[in-house]
Order: C-alpha cells, then structure tokens, then sequence
C-alpha cells in the first residue's frame, strides 16, 4: 500500500499541535531548585499573598472600606489620597506595586546578599509610606527565621498607611490576631518632618500620639536629629539583647533614618554593603548613615521603580502575580535536565518540519490539484 505524502498544509498544522504540547510541556516540568533559598522565597511570598487577603478581608467586613476605584487589587495596602496624618506627596502606581506578594522573594534575595542566617538580629526603620514593603521585610524575616526590630513612624505619604483609621498599627495587629506574623513595633513616633508631624494639622498629631501612647510601645519624639538617631540606637541595642545586628532595612524615606544629607539619595535600591554608604557630618547623619558608619550593611527600600529594575518585578500589576500558580523564574533557579529534553525534542521536531516543507518543492508553492507544468497540454 502506498502511503500519501503530506501536504505543507497538513504538516503547517502539525507544528501547530506540536507547539501547542510543548507549551503545556514546559508548563508542567519543573525547573531545577539551586538550594533553600528558592523555597524559602517561595514560602516568603506565599506569606505575604495570605497576609494580604487577611488585610482585604478584614478592611472589606470591618473598614474603612476598601476603594477598587485605586485599590485596583483589594489588597487593603492601599490608603487615601490625603488625611490630617499624610506627611507628604507620594505616587499610587508606587504604592499598588509594592503589594506584589513577589516582593517577598526579593527582599529574601537581598537577605542572602548580606548573609544573613537563621538567629541573626536585623534593625528595621520604617515609615507608613509603604506598607506592602514593611510586610515584604517581616515576611521575609519570618521565613528565614531572622528576627526583626522595628521602629515605625506612623505619619504616611499619598497612597500609603495614611487613613487616620487603618494605620500600620491596626494593619499589623490584624495579623498578628490572624496569627500570620508575630512582629510588634519595639518603638514608635510620629513621622513627617523633624519626626514631629509638623507638617500634619493638629488633629493628625494628636490622634497618632494616642495611638501610640494606647499601644504601650515606647514612644520616640526627641527634638533633634542626632537626638532622634541617638534614641533609636538606644532602643536597637537594647532590644537586641546583646547580639549584632547585622543589616539595617530602611523602608520609605523617614527623615531620621534618611538624614539630611543630600548624598543618601544616590543609594542604590536594595543591599548595600557599609562601605558604599557615604557618611556625613553627625548633624547630617540619620539612622542608615550611622548603622553604615559601624559596618552595617543597608537594605534601602524607597525607590520602587529602581527596586523593580534590579530585582525584575513589574510595574504596577494587574491583577497580582499568584505565587501559588505563577511563581515566576526565580534568580537561582535553573533549567532542569528534563526541562533541556523537552526543548530540544521540540526544536528537532520544528527542524524536521520546516525541513520537509522547504525541500519538498514539488508540493511547496502549487495545489495538490494543480498541475505541473511538464504535463500541461499546450494550448
């Protein structure tokens, strides 16, 4: 029996079906874990991804409630445009990315370039600013078993933890009631300018002190920076019962972690080592220049757009990445050998494909119908 030879059309719709089996391929072949680190980011994200429906859930049963129109993903991260607690200006495309549960894995990442191990003592100062980025930091440290201490400043830019009634004081002990973190603040203070809230009306100052007096946490509000800085060391070295800290996480761009001196605004977003930090003047000097000025590391997390870059996150997604279902190539993951098969058992049979179309002329370019021109009749 003679076998029909196929048509270019019919082996076109081949490597249609072909291509559409090795998409599902690969889609169901895992790539090669290098070590701990990828699950433990992935755990890390996963975290941060439960943390956030607890937010959302919570504000949707017990507000303030959450406004889609800007909260594009009911995270429950996303506050207001302006309050009598807002320090500054702020951008919510900014806000809505930092909710990226992947954010997570990074900051696991920049945990790794500072070596950091299971018992080791991190020193966390934070503004409200950016809330999905002080949950990205303790998630992280949660995971790897690193243990945080954070001083918050609770007055927020645009967008951030800056609703006078879901301030990061209800958003952590949200969590903390769903038992997905155990962190609690060891000092609080007001924020803004001159970590007074001078740029807050009266009201904003007022209701943020009560808040933090009713938390029974310290309350840091000295007069000066180097007063400020000397305080929150104070609060660092006692809570850490002895131990180094051995990396300093700054969160959003509070004025006594920052200083005042113009150079901290060429800091590279993420880690840091000591010696890349430039060191000013003590009157200049805010809490990452003096923890750089002992050979302390600094995690800086403040330009979004430039942490994004470095650590390939998106811009402002939608809806959020699942790191469940999308978890995403991760920076120490490799192909696996079975994935390499499966590529190259594709591009062979793509190669014999193309080949047969190419080189079967005779069938190339004319009908099956049609006739060759050697038995044309002459007209």
């Amino acid at each position: 029996m003679k076998l029909r030879r196929p048509s270019p059309a019919a082996v076109l719709s081949g490597l249609g079906v072909w291509s559409l089996a090795f998409w599902a391929g690969l889609r169901f072949v895992p790539a090669a874990s290098t070590g701990p680190f990828d699950r433990e980011a992935f755990r890390a994200a996963v975290l941060m991804a439960r943390s956030i429906e607890a937010l959302g859930d919570y504000r949707q049963a017990f507000g303030p409630p959450i406004d889609a129109r800007f909260d594009l993903n009911r995270t429950g991260l996303i506050g207001i445009e302006d309050s009598s607690i807002t320090t500054s200006l702020g951008r919510l495309e900014a806000k809505r990315t930092t909710t990226n549960p992947n954010f997570a894995k990074a900051v696991v990442r920049m945990f790794r370039e500072a070596d950091l191990k299971r018992g080791d003592v991190v020193a966390v100062g934070a503004s409200s600013s950016f809330p999905g980025l002080i949950l990205a930091t303790l998630v992280a440290a949660e995971t790897l078993g690193v243990k945080p201490l954070l001083v918050s400043s609770l007055g927020a830019s645009n967008w951030g933890a800056n609703h006078p009634d879901w301030t990061w004081i209800e958003m952590s002990a949200c969590l903390r009631d769903k038992g997905l973190l155990k962190v609690e603040p060891i000092a609080f203070s007001v924020g803004g300018d001159g970590d007074s809230g001078s740029e807050m009306d009266a009201a904003g100052r007022e209701l943020l002190e009560g808040k933090i007096r009713a938390s029974g946490r310290p309350f840091l509000h000295e007069s000066g920076l180097a007063d400020n800085v000397r305080a929150r060391i104070a609060a660092l070295d006692r809570s850490a019962g002895g131990k180094a800290i051995k990396v300093f996480i700054n969160v959003g761009g509070s004025w006594a972690d920052m200083g005042t001196d113009g150079e901290v605004l060429k800091l590279r977003p993420g880690f840091n080592p000591a010696s890349d930090v430039s060191v000013p003047a003590v009157e200049r000097r805010g809490l990452i220049q003096e923890m750089a000025g002992r050979g302390i590391p600094v995690i800086h997390l403040l330009y979004v757009k430039g942490l994004c870059d470095r650590y390939g996150l998106p811009w402002d997604p939608v809806p959020l990445p699942n790191p469940s279902r999308d978890s995403g190539q991760s920076v120490d993951e490799k192909p696996s050998l079975l994935n390499l098969i499966v590529i190259g058992v594709y591009l062979a049979g793509m190669i014999l494909g193309l080949g047969w179309i190419i080189f079967d002329r005779r069938r190339f370019g004319m009908s099956r119908d049609e006739p060759s021109a050697r038995h044309s009749p002459v007209a």
